[in-house]
């Protein structure tokens, strides 16, 4: 199928927010934020500022017209400090200007004084001090503490994971158009348009009918556009008061440094095994390091905690969470929504446990993957899992057993190269935990000449979304895809949409654009039994004509449409979709929080210099269940894309922070995945008969689950560096050169 997308994005004519129009007389914001990581604001004086050369206005708190509050969960996020502030780059002002670089001097014009506090930099420092955001959640099921007094192997250990920077190609930003009757038009990079939506209206004071939220595509997002409100929300604010088109958008080094990024976790673990190797406990302590504000860290961290079991079964389980609050810019949402970092302890802790008992890891993963029956710890019977059929297909795709043995092989036949070999299963949820946020609608419109339009809720970021919709429409209506058109995503059209993320935004949207497209496909079908004189059950829609029990009805799909209309029948349609059977109870931990899961396998090798500590990733296999694919070009891509961003996160995404909370890494330090660092041998199999009832023609969610093998690298890396010598611990993730290295040629302990 020819994706329209991808050939503007190859050409350059793709669309986004800078290239949209902002008029002759569109103004340009810069925000003036925190110097200091916690603080007592004493004094703030604007004056210079406002009198700088093109400055049309100098806005604080003061002038907020509405509620000062972007918080997306609680409401803990201030659009401007009023007199505290709680990270560096909290916003403090918004300076409004002629030109971007008027905007920029003015901001250094501003005086604050501020009374620099003791600042939280470390989250287990925050838990011990009960700086915490929410409350601290612990899930136990069966008897762990009678599991580990009866297990014949125990090991326990402490971890940690880093956070990683989003680096999206389009930087956060906005365009506010001010109209009539105190209305306002956004044109926005965001992942939910109707948080953001209901956030503007809010902050300006006004009804959301007044506000008009539109997305085009977003340059990248990866989970970090769908939260914190604060550059969409200030233009706007700035356009609603000056009545004039309003521009902000974040520079690079800007916005690595004032937004949120995957949360870094520790983790204490504890894991009970059998003379076989049979796991018969496990406990874990997860320590999110959340940031100054909740924003949406409480949903992650849920994630993590429904995860930690990764893809195996653990009978007798205790596991806590708890979201601690320090002085950083609020970590947010990011591809993988926390299941990776809760399924990273389990798979470092079975790796350790296979180490001890002199197996290797894939023999002990192998032994305890989940199947059919088992429950997990929140109570969910599992039926329909193809853990072990993704893990057996990978073991011919890829050949595991002989390429361990040439891994071993290679390793004792020499000394200043090692090669590493890891296996990680993944079993993902998919659906929102919070079951509100199942829901999509969609409007199918038909007009006269027989082209179709969809609007969703859905955003196009560069994974298809849009594609996937136009096939399921013109499937459904049975037409070409080129006569389908997905629209903007507009709250004007499509109110209250739930974020694009979760791996949700085909399962939802494309069920609600199914069922319009079958609404509208039962109208068309009851009309054209009418004008052929034919039964319904006798009569179908295929590609673009009528037929007759199976025959051309000489009625194709443009005179159809056309009769239709003049014969008043409606060619529109909205439907709504929410994912049936969703229940989950915080306070026992029990319930069914997602409608089904996704499963995989992957094989990663890797190649180590031990005298440099340098690697390289040689080699990556994935099996993944994508249910029956809606399109196999997008699914592998999402695959490729996922895993090499899990990869990323793994081995060389490394930030800094200074002790005084500012971040040190900028655009020109920060390292990301580029096309040498992707493996030679990278090998995606789709698992082959499977199906999936519970989301759209049976396809299953592909966004997220992949990023899972990333973790691949980590272990493979340990595997390798663990051939050299196993006096020490594995350094935390992630695994860098530089680390790598350390741990090569460290004194013995």
């Amino acid at each position: 199928m020819r994706n329209d997308d991808t050939q503007m994005h190859v050409r350059g004519s793709s669309l986004f927010v800078d290239d949209i129009p902002a008029g002759h007389d569109a103004l340009h914001a810069v925000l003036f934020t925190s110097p200091v990581a916690r603080g007592r604001i004493r004094s703030l004086d604007v004056s210079k500022a406002a009198a700088a050369p093109g400055v049309a206005a100098v806005y604080t708190h003061k002038d907020v017209p509405g509620l000062n509050q972007v918080g997306h969960v609680f409401k803990d996020q201030p659009l401007f400090a009023v007199d505290a502030v709680e990270y560096i780059g909290q916003p403090i002002a918004l300076v409004v200007a002629d030109t971007a670089r008027a905007a920029r001097r003015a901001v250094k014009l501003i005086e604050a004084d501020v009374e620099k506090l003791d600042a939280v930099f470390d989250p287990r420092e925050a838990a011990a001090k009960g700086l915490i955001h929410g409350k601290k959640r612990t899930v136990v099921n069966g008897d762990p503490d009678a599991a580990f007094a009866k297990a014949k192997h125990v090991v326990q250990g402490r971890l940690a994971s880093g956070p990683q920077e989003h680096f999206y190609f389009e930087t956060q930003r906005a365009l506010a158009v001010p109209g009539e009757h105190d209305t306002i038009k956004v044109h926005a990079s965001a992942q939910s348009p109707g948080a953001f939506h209901h956030h503007i209206a809010e902050v300006l004071g006004i009804p959301m009918h007044k506000v008009e939220l539109d997305i085009r595509r977003l340059g990248g997002g990866f989970g970090g556009k769908e939260s914190t409100a604060v550059w969409i929300v200030a233009p706007a604010m700035a356009a609603f008061l000056l009545k004039r088109p309003v521009k902000l958008a974040l520079e690079r080094n800007e916005d690595i440094a004032t937004t949120g990024k995957r949360h870094a976790y520790e983790y204490d673990y504890k894991l009970g095994l059998d003379a076989e190797g049979n796991i018969l406990a496990y406990q874990v302590d997860l320590y999110q390091h959340a940031g100054a504000c909740a924003d949406i860290s409480l949903a992650v961290l849920g994630r993590s905690f429904l995860h930690v079991c990764g893809s195996y079964r653990i009978p007798n389980i205790r596991a806590t969470a708890v979201s601690c609050r320090t002085n950083i810019p609020p970590n947010n949402a990011f591809r993988g929504f926390g299941v990776p970092q809760g399924t990273f302890a389990i798979e470092a802790a079975i790796t350790r446990a296979a180490e001890e008992l002199g197996l290797k890891p894939e023999v002990l993963k192998r032994r305890n993957l989940l199947k059919d029956g088992d429950t997990l710890p929140y109570g969910v019977k599992l039926s329909s899992v193809n853990a072990a059929r993704c893990w057996e297909t990978l073991e011919v795709s890829a050949g595991l057993k002989a390429r361990r043995e040439a891994v071993e092989a290679y390793n004792k036949a020499h000394t200043d190269t090692k090669r590493g070999l890891a296996v990680v299963p993944v079993c993902f949820g998919i659906s929102f935990a919070q079951t509100a946020l199942n829901q999509a609608s969609s409007l199918v419109n038909i007009y006269v000449d027989g082209s179709v339009a969809v609007s969703t809720g859905a955003v196009e970021m560069g994974q298809g979304v849009n594609a996937k919709i136009r096939i399921v429409a013109a499937r459904t209506l049975g037409v070409p895809v080129e006569r389908v058109r997905v629209d903007t995503t507009n709250t004007s059209r499509i109110p209250n949409a739930s974020p694009t993320s979760a791996s949700s935004g085909a399962d939802l949207n494309g069920m609600a654009t199914k069922y319009a497209c079958e609404r509208l496909r039962s109208r068309l079908l009851d009309f054209a039994a009418e004008q052929l004189k034919l039964e319904v059950s006798a009569v179908d829609i295929k590609d673009g004509e009528v037929t007759a029990s199976g025959k051309p009805a000489g009625l194709g799909w443009d005179k159809l449409v056309k009769d239709a209309q003049w014969a008043r029948v409606d060619l529109g349609e909205h439907a709504f979709y929410a994912t049936p059977d969703l229940h989950y109870d915080m306070e026992t931990e029990r319930g069914r929080p997602f409608a089904y899961y996704s499963y995989g396998a992957s094989l990663t090798e890797v190649l180590v210099d031990c005298l440099r500590g340098t690697y390289s990733i040689e080699a990556v296999d994935i099996v993944q269940d994508v249910g029956e694919s809606l399109s196999p070009a997008i699914d592998r891509g999402q695959i490729e894309g996922a895993a090499v961003q899990g990869m990323g996160w793994a081995t060389m995404e490394q930030l800094r922070y200074a002790p005084d909370g500012r971040v040190l890494t900028g655009v020109n330090a920060y390292k990301v995945p580029d096309i040498k660092f992707v493996p030679r041998r990278f090998e995606i199999t789709l698992l082959k008969d499977s199906s999936n009832p519970y989301a759209v023609c049976n396809s299953k969610a592909i966004g997220e689950p992949p990023f899972v093998h990333g973790i691949g690298a980590y272990l493979a890396l340990g595997d390798a560096l663990r051939a050299v010598r196993r006096d020490r611990d594995l350094p935390s993730l992630p695994l860098t050169p530089e680390k790598a290295f350390m741990y090569l040629h460290a004194p013995a302990r």
